[in-house]
């Protein structure tokens, strides 16, 4: 047995970013936007590949609000294409298109891949739990050898071993974070993972020279964990729980003793396996509902202000003055209850 007990595995709640001097006079001046592929995004969020999440009205609305959607693998090659040909609509570009396509890593994936590209998908992501794996490693070789002009997004790993590995594998970006979903039950069914911005801050070190982006995934519940996330050393962070329950994520719209509530599922959940592939090999996840929460427009908008209000307590322009410049600092117990709004706790 190996231990290794001077490490700490942070999570968001663990740290703050310390105030700096700021002599941004407006918010406007703030930059937060990042580079992927031959794509400028304004805002670095990218919605995650899970079918109650990101199908084409998602994708749609995530490149209108200056980020990208990413539409999962969970059904057929034809449903999976339909769904992006409805994405695609009026969104070329010179420079390509404004949609990401997830893959496996077996199976259908090479065929996928294909017709996704020749849709004119510019962003093919492989989209597994755990990434680090030989499996991964055959099917991106296989790819980036018949597929040289596409950009590969690949995920998830949690350690500077795996995302040194993917670089070299030839990962263009690399998708951060293992178990720490809300609805995700990895940790708790094989005591696997690393604390979300433990792991970002980890694979960062290992990411000299930004051989590879770093995509922070899981776990991230405000605008503040955003910035905690880029200040630690991401480029863009993946979103699920905070898109999902909107007008453009897959799914109809329930009534409830509570009010009105979407479906949102783990794919990894039973549920989810049952329904796109007939039967359940493991239960990592869970299927809930949660509360109807209107257009996904709002809450990006909502996101880019405390984003661009982060960036502004920490004196910085942009993502790279935001990594050279932050500065955490551990919080208590004590603390993490200060920092929420704790008038009701009051007794």
């Amino acid at each position: 047995m190996k231990c290794l007990p001077q490490n700490t595995g942070l999570t968001y709640e663990d740290v703050l970013l310390s105030p700096r001097f700021s002599d941004i006079r407006s918010r406007s001046e703030v930059e937060i936007g990042n580079l992927i592929a031959p794509h400028y995004l304004k805002v670095p969020i990218l919605s995650a590949p899970m079918d109650t999440v990101t199908e084409g009205s998602m994708a749609q609305t995530m490149h209108e609000c200056g980020g990208l959607g990413i539409i999962h693998r969970y059904n057929t090659i034809e449903e999976q294409t339909k769904i992006v040909r409805t994405a695609l609509k009026k969104r070329r570009t010179t420079k390509g298109v404004f949609v990401g396509g997830a893959v496996g890593v077996t199976g259908d994936y090479y065929e996928r891949a294909q017709e996704l590209i020749k849709l004119g998908v510019s962003i093919i992501c492989l989209d597994i739990a755990h990434a680090h794996h030989i499996l991964t490693k055959e099917a991106l070789g296989f790819l980036k050898r018949d597929f040289s002009h596409v950009h590969f997004m690949v995920g998830n790993v949690a350690t500077q071993r795996a995302f040194a590995d993917l670089c070299n594998w030839g990962a263009d970006s690399i998708k951060v974070g293992i178990g720490g979903g809300s609805i995700c039950s990895t940790r708790l069914k094989t005591g696997h993972g690393v604390p979300g911005l433990q792991a970002i801050i980890d694979c960062a070190q290992a990411n000299e020279g930004k051989r590879a982006l770093l995509i922070a995934d899981g776990g991230i519940k405000t605008s503040g964990d955003i910035v905690k996330a880029l200040a630690a050393g991401a480029d863009f962070v993946m979103l699920g729980s905070l898109l999902a329950g909107t007008d453009e994520s897959p799914g109809e719209i329930f009534d409830s003793e509570g009010g009105k509530v979407k479906i949102y599922q783990g794919m990894a959940s039973s549920e989810a396996q049952m329904k796109w592939k007939g039967e359940v090999s493991s239960r990592e996840g869970i299927s809930t509902s949660i509360p109807y929460r209107g257009s996904v427009k709002n809450i990006i908008e909502d996101l880019v202000v405390g984003i661009r209000s982060g960036f502004s307590y920490s004196g910085v322009r942009d993502i790279k003055e935001l990594q050279n410049k932050a500065f955490f600092i551990r919080q208590t117990a004590s603390g993490i209850t200060e920092s929420a709004t704790h008038i009701l706790l009051r007794g």
